[in-house]
């Protein structure tokens, strides 16, 4: 069945199986860490302070990764992400007296490489396996990579909840390295030699060179994911767990439940917006989204503050504000995909992701802070205003190149 698919697709097949495994072992693992940190006695700031390291190499490897996937090809970048995943999960396998802080941030900062340089790699490569005027396609592709591994990172949300309520840190660990094991033999025996790699060797200066939709769209999804950072990596779960007085399971499930629909909404993504001739988003549609986006979280501290039941309120604008941002997201993937360049396409992309990076990094630092500071609300109204820059960030983004 699988030999019977034409080669692009077999490719396709193979990078999205990659990151989807890679996928489920990166969002169990920021559960467990998140989870079982926070259960050792740690605060939210501090809990925060351990995902510093990982947020801060993957905006260094996004940048870095770019040109050795175009140098190198994309298949070894690939299989590197994977590699040092494995790596990060088995520092992990000490036991709790050996589970220091420096030690925790060090694997963590591996794993951060890692899952930069798999998603880099992924998001690059859809680009070399279709056509330049295929747009069409590339849209469904992108949205159905990027959607179906939101969908498994939730599935590993659960899976780390669950798996730290079942057996222990380590033993969780250790399930999830034996797994991934498995996943990088196949990578390395399937993945196409030299894929997405540039027919011209990259130039150094070609890191921070990008044309003006390109710096404009990385500093939106700066602000865009620094967004629903600030309040979804740390305040959230810890809000749930002390606030609410929720277990593990229950946290690990609620995020688990967000991220999976927040998944499908990405994947079904071009069938909401593109109409039937096969219209594919513009940077308009950029702005036009992260505008409708940007009043939600506040809303959602003002409705907290003044209801009776303010979980249910943040439970309802929690499911809210996933689905009109994995619109935002799945265009922007697109979008991306769409303005770099075909030759060396992973330079481009790696300089966008790193954006995204340097914005997971500020939201993650500004989650701990901000809510150790004035609660989840502060944390929702600063996530407004950085969806407003966002939005000033996106005026004037240009038609895609193949309109």
């Amino acid at each position: 069945m699988f030999s019977q698919l034409t080669p692009a697709v077999r490719q396709y097949l193979v990078v999205t199986g990659n990151y989807w495994a890679f996928t489920l072992t990166d969002g169990a693992l920021r559960m467990l860490v998140v989870l079982y940190f926070h259960q050792l006695g740690y605060n939210a700031l501090e809990v925060a302070m351990l995902f510093l390291l990982y947020e801060i190499f993957g905006v260094v490897t996004n940048l870095v990764g770019g040109y050795l996937g175009a140098l190198l090809g994309l298949n070894r970048t690939m299989n590197l992400g994977l590699f040092l995943q494995l790596v990060a999960l088995g520092m992990l396998l000490l036991p709790d007296e050996s589970l220091t802080i420096a030690w925790v941030m060090a694997a963590q900062a591996l794993s951060g490489i890692a899952k930069d340089l798999n998603k880099m790699s992924a998001k690059s490569a859809i680009k070399s396996l279709l056509p330049a005027h295929a747009q069409g396609a590339l849209f469904r592709w992108v949205a159905l990579l990027t959607g179906s591994k939101n969908t498994l990172k939730g599935v590993g949300f659960f899976a780390g909840g669950l798996l730290l309520m079942l057996t222990s840190f380590q033993g969780a660990i250790a399930i999830m390295l034996v797994a991934l094991c498995l996943v990088w033999g196949l990578s390395l025996l399937l993945l196409k030699q030299d894929l997405g790699k540039s027919k011209a060797k990259p130039k150094i200066k070609q890191l921070l060179s990008k044309s003006r939709a390109i710096n404009q769209l990385s500093a939106a999804r700066l602000m865009l994911f620094g967004a629903r950072d600030i309040w979804f990596v740390v305040a959230l779960p810890v809000y749930l767990s002390t606030q609410a007085q929720w277990d593990h399971w229950q946290v690990g499930a609620c995020l688990a439940v967000w991220i999976i629909a927040y998944g499908f909404m990405q994947s079904a993504t071009p069938w909401l917006t593109a109409s039937k001739n096969g219209r594919h988003p513009q940077g308009r549609d950029a702005l036009s989204w992260v505008m409708v986006l940007t009043a939600i979280p506040a809303i959602i501290a003002l409705a907290m503050t003044n209801s009776a039941s303010p979980l249910i309120m943040l439970l309802l604008g929690l499911a809210v504000f996933g689905l009109i941002f994995a619109v935002n997201s799945s265009i922007h993937s697109y979008l991306i995909v769409s303005y770099a360049d075909a030759d060396g396409t992973s330079l481009d992309v790696g300089f966008y992701y790193m954006a995204n990076a340097a914005g997971r990094l500020l939201g993650t630092l500004l989650s701990g802070w901000m809510f150790l500071m004035g609660g989840l609300e502060w944390c929702l109204y600063l996530s407004s205003l950085m969806l407003l820059l966002a939005s000033l960030l996106s005026m004037g983004l240009p038609s895609t190149k193949h309109s």
